[in-house]
């Protein structure tokens, strides 16, 4: 067996009742998500919970949440005696990335996480802003797509490189409209607007970019033995300052995925573990690499077959 990477989903993959199984079955998960209630002042676990899911999908609601859920797995995964060799994870989720690899402590996580979510939504009055997802054209062409319109008509850019072939554009709701007709133009099989609250990803989140930047340097970062793929530029990194530039950087650049999981995939990673709600990034990380372990952790049965896994191959990284 080769190396072990966590990688932790972003927003989009929070639902009704995460954790909630889990948290019902150990008291550690459940002290983790009261602890996440008591340290943002609100009830985030009621949400988690019970929703409506409409109010906890909204984006300070959601990252706090999903922070929290792969954070109360993580735990139990530790505790089985599961460890990595690398971390990453999507927008969102290269916080919770950080938290396992102790550069952050769970509690400011979560706390600047919320703040994260108020500032993005902020950055752009709602329905000014959006996304959406370009199926079947490669970066290159889709990047000559956005340039041209962002220079010619409003701002549009490459948000998420996800796998081969689906590619995330955020910006204005017009540079997206164009930007959308022009890459069917040019051969994209799909174009598929999302359900999101605002431009992700894209220059217009500058604003948040510079409060997030404030809220960063007042928590505590630690340098870090194990090294976080960073969504930015799909390197290693383990230094305290380094993390501090590149999760403000994150907040207006495309998030490299297909690049990390090829970096993870270069240094020895073979079995990827999915920590968090849903199965989104396993399922990216499949067309990526079909040969790779995706291990998806999300309830009790998923946390069983990965504690499972571990004992058959005998090897738990200890």
């Amino acid at each position: 067996m080769g190396k072990v990477a966590f990688v932790f989903p972003g927003q989009g993959s929070q639902s009704v009742g995460m954790g909630q199984e889990l948290a019902n079955e150990y008291t550690e998960v459940n002290a983790i998500i009261k602890n996440a209630d008591e340290k943002l002042g609100f009830n985030l676990s009621s949400l988690m919970f019970e929703g409506p899911q409409e109010e906890l999908t909204l984006t300070y609601n959601a990252q706090p949440a999903l922070l929290t859920t792969s954070i109360a797995i993580l735990q139990k995964l530790t505790a089985a005696g599961i460890t990595a060799d690398y971390v990453a994870g999507h927008s969102l989720g290269e916080y919770s990335a950080l938290v396992a690899a102790n550069a952050i402590s769970f509690e400011d996580a979560v706390h600047t996480v919320h703040l994260r979510g108020k500032f993005m939504e902020e950055a752009v009055p709602a329905g000014e802003g959006t996304m959406a997802a370009v199926l079947g054209l490669d970066e290159v062409s889709l990047k000559e797509v956005t340039d041209t319109v962002t220079s010619e008509v409003a701002p549009v850019q490459l948000a998420n490189l996800n796998c081969p072939g689906q590619i995330v554009i955020s910006g204005s709701a017009e540079g997206v409209k164009v930007a959308s007709e022009k890459a069917k133009e040019k051969g994209a099989k799909r174009v598929i607007p999302l359900v999101v609250s605002g431009p992700f990803h894209s220059s217009l989140m500058k604003p948040a970019a510079e409060k997030l930047a404030a809220t960063l340097a007042s928590i505590n970062i630690q340098d870090t033995k194990m090294s976080v793929i960073a969504n930015v530029n799909a390197e290693e990194m383990s230094v305290a300052s380094e993390m501090r530039e590149k999760l403000v950087q994150q907040l207006y650049s495309p998030v490299r995925w297909e690049q990390s999981v090829e970096k993870m995939i270069e240094l020895g990673v073979d079995t990827f573990i999915e920590v968090g709600p849903g199965k989104v990034l396993s399922g990216l990380i499949k067309k990526i690499d079909r040969k790779v372990t995706t291990i998806p952790v999300y309830d009790l049965e998923t946390l069983q077959k990965a504690i499972e896994y571990f004992e058959v191959e005998g090897s738990t990284n200890a």
